[in-house]
């Protein structure tokens, strides 16, 4: 069974790598993301998430909850490489940041919802 911060980890995962694209924007990072297999959080989706969820006393509420997160965090990776271009005119780059954070969102309050059911 996961241990009590699980999903806090995945979230604090998915929250680092989002720190890492605002100090790029910012102009105080270089970093230009990932694919979405590739980041802490893509790594757990596509390798162990799936076995993990499986051992939650509510797996059938968790399973619910862990394959919505795949759509939105592929999502989250293509609009935050939008946003980090610096080729996208400025209008666009802010339209593809508000949407990486709308994204972010949905991808926070699905992980705390999984936190929540674990117990």
């Amino acid at each position: 069974m996961p241990s009590k911060a699980f999903f806090l980890m995945r979230l604090n995962d998915h929250i680092q790598y989002l720190k890492k694209i605002e100090a790029t924007l910012e102009g105080k990072g270089d970093f230009y993301g990932t694919h979405h297999h590739e980041c802490k959080l893509g790594q757990w989706l596509y390798g162990e998430g799936a076995n993990e969820v499986a051992t939650l006393e509510q797996s059938r509420e968790a399973q619910k909850i862990f394959d919505s997160l795949f759509e939105p965090h592929e999502q989250f990776h293509t609009v935050s490489k939008k946003a980090l271009e610096k080729a996208c005119p400025e209008k666009n780059a802010k339209i593809a940041i508000t949407e990486m954070y709308k994204l972010s969102q949905i991808l926070t309050q699905k992980l705390l919802a999984l936190d929540t059911l674990k117990i």
